[in-house]
């Protein structure tokens, strides 16, 4: 299974990342979930839930908005690794994280 997964921020301003199985299954949803929270600490980002509880959704989305459009309009290493962790994370091979919205499809 191949795996694509898109970034929007908003507008036309669509990023999309396509990894094959191989990148994706070298990481596990451990490493994926660990990777994400580092991102969200490092980000500085804040918690949706007000009883300090993050799940993988909360980090997925925050770290998008929060990493911020340039890193994915760079298309760059950092962009390669939010794609494998949140496919490696959510083990589906359409994902679409809308930043602006605050939903992941």
């Amino acid at each position: 299974m191949s795996y694509v997964v898109t970034v929007a921020f908003g507008g036309n301003r669509e990023y999309e990342i396509s990894l094959h199985d191989a990148e994706v299954d070298a990481m596990s949803k451990d490493q994926a979930r660990a990777w994400l929270a580092h991102e969200f600490d490092e980000l500085e980002c804040t918690p949706s839930n007000p009883m300090g509880k993050v799940l993988a959704l909360d980090m997925i989305l925050n770290v998008a908005k929060y990493g911020g459009e340039q890193r994915f309009e760079q298309a760059g290493e950092w962009a390669r690794q939010f794609a494998r962790a949140t496919a490696a994370a959510l083990d589906r091979p359409a994902i679409r994280v809308d930043a602006p919205a605050f939903i992941v499809g």
